[in-house]
């Protein structure tokens, strides 16, 4: 018997899944079976559905606050909840199942830990869960689950089951999805989201809610690569700190410490560590995700846009590029265009050189002919800036590794990608 605690900490999931496939009602479903819902929102939601004619209450209400939402019984935007239970914290991105909005569900993912993918039972596995897959997987995101929900309206039949979860499986196995976890469910009636389910006794597995609880996201720093890019150059103007300077910013991957040997790029200047702050306490060290203020111990130039990182493992500096970019605009993408490059907290214009494929989201296949990029394709092109970055395969580091792409007449955010390499 196991009897190690569960890990606590914070956990962040997306949510996704084709229209009306429950992610909402999921999400209802945890936050009031967890007890993580305050009586007025109950009874907001119980008046509403109410009115609407419904015998119960319709849980998704507490995720669709959008008026639109509400009119039409469907999420167009990420919407994000938070709510713990005694073991953990969580963040919830609920994001819409419209393939017009696949956008969304790139930035819900985006910064998400684990991804919950939602299954119509009497569906089995569509388009719109291919694509989220490959998504989820291109992200990188360390754990898929998928709920097979609506169960209640196939009986819980489980050879149906039995028959998605044999399609699901070769799915990841096609996109490279090695952590995958798959659990039947009824969001509507709570089955197997916080509580097990009687009807459902044929399953052996954890429900949602202790899969959530207990999933262990990787902490290994040593193996990743530590990025700190420059946000914010601190000098006060006080007696005090007459003499302060530190650098704020947030650090992406691996580990950092007063004393260590570190890079300034682009200048390449070295200087060491002098001390790690935050308000006016120093930290033995900093770790991925920390948000702090580093001082060195000489005084050289350094500004917003710049980067510090270990002198032993400097990324590559580079002009030419080539990205798996998810398309967010209407307008497709123009080869030989002109756009600005968001990378970490620096800005540069680039140049699109060329579309090397697109992905058949249906195929899961590399498409060498159609070269129109068009709204929520996704494809592997090649870009060359203005001026050299310092980036990271996607793989290696997700911060240094990922950009956007900017319009620069409407300054819209047309783009977002992964370097590959």
């Amino acid at each position: 018997m196991n009897n190690t605690k569960p890990e606590i900490g914070l956990l962040r999931f997306t949510t996704a899944g084709s229209v009306d496939d429950g992610k909402s009602t999921l999400i209802g479903r945890l936050l009031y079976d967890s007890k993580s819902i305050f009586e007025d929102q109950l009874k907001s939601i119980t008046e509403t559905s109410k009115r609407r004619g419904n015998d119960e209450v319709d849980l998704s209400l507490l995720t669709d606050g959008l008026r639109a939402e509400r009119e039409q019984g469907i999420t167009i935007d990420v919407a994000y909840r938070y709510f713990s239970t005694p073991n953990r914290k969580f963040i919830i991105a609920d994001t819409p199942g419209h393939i017009q909005y696949t956008r969304n569900m790139v930035t819900g993912a985006s910064t998400a830990d684990v991804a919950v993918i939602l299954v119509d039972a009497r569906n089995g596995v569509i388009e719109q869960t291919i694509r989220h897959t490959f998504i989820a997987s291109l992200l990188n995101l360390k754990h898929i689950i998928f709920c097979v929900n609506k169960m209640d309206l196939i009986n819980f039949s489980q050879e149906k089951f039995l028959q998605i979860e044999t399609e699901i499986k070769l799915l990841a196995k096609k996109v490279g999805a090695n952590n995958i976890h798959i659990i039947p469910i009824s969001a509507k009636f709570g089955d197997n989201v916080v509580d097990k389910s009687n009807t459902l006794s044929w399953f052996e597995g954890e429900t949602l809610l202790q899969l959530l609880e207990t999933i262990r996201i990787a902490d290994d720093y040593s193996d990743k690569c530590a990025r700190f890019p420059v946000q914010y150059v601190i000098r006060p103007h006080d007696d005090k700190y007459h003499d302060y300077r530190g650098y704020a910013g947030r650090l992406s991957g691996g580990k950092m410490y007063p004393g260590e040997l570190v890079t300034i790029l682009p200048s390449m200047l070295v200087s060491r560590i002098k001390s790690i702050d935050v308000f006016e306490k120093s930290l033995p060290e900093a770790k991925s995700g920390d948000s702090v203020t580093i001082v060195l111990e000489d005084d050289i130039d350094v500004s917003r846009g710049n980067m510090i990182v270990p002198s032993e493992n400097i990324p590559q500096v580079t002009k030419d590029l080539e990205i798996m970019m998810c398309w967010f605009n209407e307008k497709p993408l123009m080869i030989r265009g002109k756009y600005v490059l968001r990378h970490s907290s620096s800005e540069v214009k680039c140049m699109v050189m060329a579309v090397n494929h697109k992905i058949n989201i249906n195929t899961l296949e590399p498409d060498y002919k159609d070269q129109n990029v068009k709204m929520n394709d996704i494809a592997n092109i090649t870009i060359k800036t203005t001026a050299p970055i310092f980036i990271d395969d996607y793989k290696k580091n997700q911060v240094s590794g990922s950009l956007i792409l900017v319009d620069e007449a409407t300054n819209e955010t047309v783009g977002a990608g992964m370097v590959v390499k």
